[in-house]
């Protein structure tokens, strides 16, 4: 069975490990492909097919300097990464809160502050009691 392709959208060029670094890398500012090699400790011919599919999404542009192909971030494809996490971003702040009671009332129950108390168990996840 042949590959999928990795590199029709954005979501498919970060599932990527290696793909990631490099944004990561490249979020601090713009790098020729040599900075890139050195950092991550991979062979130029890796980081340069990586480049080539961050490329073909529009994550990552370059431009020549002189001799040197400086690469840099373009974060504007990664805004539908960001639009779908969001839809999440409400159930975690929730869990989050949740959390934040349960350990306000264990501490409450604590007998001296020590942490020496025996409070009963709290399960703050109400999907997994």
């Amino acid at each position: 069975m042949a590959r999928a392709a990795t590199t029709t959208d954005a979501f498919n060029a970060v599932a990527e490990p290696r793909r990631r670094q490099i944004l990561d890398l490249l979020a601090q500012g713009e790098r020729p492909v040599n900075d890139l090699v050195t950092m991550l400790g991979l062979a130029q011919p890796q980081v340069s097919k990586h480049l080539r599919v961050l490329r073909e999404v529009d994550l990552v542009r370059v431009r020549d300097e002189g001799r040197q192909r400086l690469y840099r971030v373009n974060a504007a494809p990664l805004r539908s990464i960001h639009d779908w996490l969001r839809k999440y971003e409400q159930n975690w702040t929730a869990r989050f809160d949740l959390l934040d009671t349960v350990l306000a009332e264990l501490k409450e129950e604590e007998p001296d502050g020590t942490g020496e108390g025996h409070a009963p168990v709290r399960h703050p996840d109400p999907d997994h009691p």
